[in-house]
């Protein structure tokens, strides 16, 4: 799980540090396409139904739609922040998840403890904000990025409360996580395009382009998804969610030791108060899913990222 983790967490590293070969938007479009091919022959329908079933297709345009403006926002991100700064804001997203399904679900009522939790995890964002040097500085391009990540992990719990609300619930995870890895393909390789990011003049295929390439693909969207997904079986979700915090630990510390980043001591101090109230305030119907879901015969490797988005807050 630690070795899970280490690859969930060094994602906004290697996003980062092929930028100047290869946009991360581009990067993210590649990935969500070839992972899109993996992922479809994994898909187990129903008899009578496909992919285009109506109930089922127009949320996951919806899912689609948020999958890439989440990315968008990281890569928006990437631009102006550290790599240290974006995963752990964009990690944020439990946070934005309990509230959601507070106010959407009678039975996602947050208790006292959970309401404890979630204050002090806004009290970590506020010390992660304010503890920058001249935090209201106009100039301050650092902080529009950790502004930008705070708004992907926003737009990642807005595709958790979707899928949480919608009929794409039921259906198996590697349908929902089809739609948004095919989506996204579709909507971000044009976005790329218009803001001439496609060209050979904004493409090197270099050793970091290619290796960019490798790891989203095969070790970040396939090697880690079949991982996961074994020690679902082997273990409880509920103990796995735990270790699932690590991962923007382990997205600072890379983000030091591969891109020479800094981080201010009360950045570490709002990370850590962020995790903390993140894990108590998080809704515990997600994890409960996965759990169901480690049970079924028909587990595939596709499945992990639509489970992944809703176990750490998920």
């Amino acid at each position: 799980m630690i070795l899970l983790c280490m690859i969930w967490g060094i994602q906004q590293a290697v996003l980062k540090w092929a930028a100047p070969d290869i946009s991360p938007v581009m990067q993210i479009a590649i990935r969500s396409g070839l992972s899109a091919l993996l992922v479809l022959s994994l898909i187990p329908l129903n008899k009578g139904t496909h992919l285009y079933t109506k109930d089922y297709l127009l949320p996951g345009i919806w899912l689609a739609l948020l999958f890439s403006a989440e990315f968008i926002f990281v890569a928006a991100a990437l631009r102006y922040t550290t790599a240290s700064h974006t995963v752990v804001l964009l990690y944020t997203a439990p946070i934005f998840v309990a509230l959601g399904l507070h106010w959407k679900l009678p039975a996602e009522r947050l208790t006292r403890i959970q309401w404890a939790g979630i204050f002090i995890a806004f009290s970590g964002i506020v010390l992660s904000f304010i503890g920058r040097k001249d935090p209201f500085s106009a100039g301050n391009q650092a902080l529009l990025g950790d502004f930008l990540a705070l708004l992907a992990g926003v737009i990642w719990a807005l595709t958790t409360i979707s899928l949480r609300l919608t009929r794409l619930s039921d259906a198996h995870p590697t349908q929902t996580l089809f739609y948004q890895l095919f989506g996204s393909f579709i909507i971000l390789i044009p976005i790329a395009y218009w803001t001439g990011q496609t060209g050979q003049s904004a493409i090197h295929w270099g050793f970091a382009a290619v290796s960019s390439t490798i790891f989203n693909v095969f070790i970040m969207s396939f090697f880690s998804l079949m991982l996961w997904f074994w020690l679902l079986r082997k273990y409880l979700a509920n103990s796995l969610g735990v270790f699932s915090f690590l991962t923007p630990i382990f997205g600072m510390i890379f983000g030091v030791i591969f891109l020479n980043e800094c981080i201010e001591l009360s950045f570490i101090l709002g990370t850590a108060l962020v995790m903390a109230g993140g894990r108590d305030g998080q809704p515990t119907w997600a994890a409960e899913k996965m759990a169901r879901a480690a049970d079924s015969s028909k587990l595939s490797c596709g499945c992990i990222l639509n489970v992944k988005f809703n176990i750490r807050f998920k």
